[in-house]
């Protein structure tokens, strides 16, 4: 069964901010009305494909929709409700590059000055700077390539273990870079570890401390925590699922785990509402100045249909319409959390469920349904090679073969 509500929230007045670089179409374009029959049957497509259960919200210049399919505990049997936290993997990455642009704003920190000047020693090339690690063109190799060869048995060995950050860097410099730094872009979880470091070293506090006091207390996310090393996640919340890499083999619960792997790279719990209202903020300039903002849309190019800012990417939709914001993939969890260039009008969705490249696929869609109106995201959307997940997607519990973000 899905459930469709709709509720009507004020929207707050903000200033005009600089617009992004973007294809024409989408600069010029005002997003269609969206379909919510087809983000519906999107929803329900994913379960059947074997997600547990998906849902969405659009908040649309001030009203809400809410979408909710399948079952968010499939031992209980209980609906997956509108209101029900998750994790929210690499969308962690945007919270994270906030909180530096916000310590650039302050003037502690330069986005061009040498990670080296602020954590002395910790990389091998001076030339490494803060803007190529939030930009992904450090050339820092992606340790979790290494954790998750295999998806279970390497998510199980590291389901309760805590790393220290310099634990996970020196897993990634076991391996020789990707790519001369500012090179091409080339998605590493490295990058965002170290991020996590900087803020920590910059403001001598931990990072939870400065997402709770940067972005959940200014815009009272109520459903926003960072909990590491804990393994629970607080109050009501779905329950995820890794899909194993043998076919027709149980669906393992993953919810409990301590995303140590992840940290600053992509262990916050939220919700969709929370993450639309975080989302609306960023690209309405509520969190950094403006220069800020504009810094974090200086794109660089990302695979096909997309671009890459600082902790922010750029989609290209069908229609012309570019959208912003991240995507996360953590064991039992998919979440696209997207929103316009004004942020007027957010999407968040989440597939209770990992490692499925037919899932990751179907929940892409949700973007056309939501941005680009009847009858875009109907369609088989953008097909994955058997075995791997929606191309330029990235999947953080996939194996190294899968195709990346």
């Amino acid at each position: 069964m899905a459930l469709l509500s709709l509720l009507a929230v004020p929207a707050p007045a903000v200033a005009a901010q600089p617009r992004p670089t973007a294809p024409p179409a989408a600069a010029a374009g005002v997003p269609p009305q969206p379909d919510l029959a087809g983000l519906r049957d999107v929803l329900r497509t994913a379960t059947e494909q074997g997600a547990p259960g998906a849902m969405a919200r659009l908040d649309d210049g001030g009203t809400a929709h809410w979408l909710t399919v399948g079952v968010a505990d499939r031992s209980a049997g209980r609906a997956l409700g509108a209101g029900d936290r998750f994790r929210i993997g690499s969308v962690t990455k945007t919270f994270s590059a906030v909180v530096l642009l916000q310590l650039a704003d302050e003037g502690k920190l330069s986005l061009d000055a040498p990670v080296n000047r602020h954590l002395p020693g910790l990389l091998p090339d001076d030339r490494i700077t803060v803007r190529h690690l939030l930009s992904h063109r450090s050339g820092l190799y992606d340790y979790t390539d290494d954790l998750f060869a295999q998806t279970v048995s390497g998510f199980e060995a590291v389901r309760t273990k805590v790393f220290t950050y310099r634990q996970l860097v020196d897993l990634s410099l076991r391996h020789a870079r990707t790519t001369d730094p500012g090179g091409a872009y080339s998605y590493s979880n490295t990058n965002f570890v170290v991020a996590g470091m900087l803020i920590e070293k910059l403001t001598g506090h931990p990072v939870a401390t400065e997402y709770q006091r940067r972005i959940v207390e200014p815009l009272k996310l109520r459903d926003t925590f960072y909990v590491h090393p804990d393994t629970a996640i607080p109050g009501t919340h779905a329950r995820g699922y890794l899909t194993p890499d043998a076919p027709a083999t149980a669906l393992v619960d993953a919810t409990r785990q301590t995303v140590s792997w992840a940290q600053s790279a992509g262990a916050i719990v939220s919700s969709t509402r929370d993450l639309n209202t975080f989302l609306s903020a960023v690209l309405r300039g509520q969190l950094t100045s403006a220069e800020g903002l504009e810094q974090m849309r200086r794109w660089v190019p990302a695979g096909t249909g997309q671009a890459y800012g600082l902790g922010l990417r750029r989609r290209d939709l069908s229609c012309g319409v570019s959208v912003y914001g991240h995507t996360g993939a953590v064991q039992g969890y998919y979440t696209y959390a997207f929103a316009s260039a004004d942020g007027r009008r957010s999407l968040s969705a989440l597939a209770n469920t990992s490692n499925s490249a037919r899932v990751h696929a179907t929940m892409l869609r949700t973007l056309d349904s939501a941005f680009c109106g009847t009858g875009a995201g109907t369609g088989t959307g953008t097909k994955a090679r058997k075995g791997t997940a929606a191309p330029y997607e990235r999947a953080e519990d996939t194996t190294p073969a899968t195709v990346r973000e």
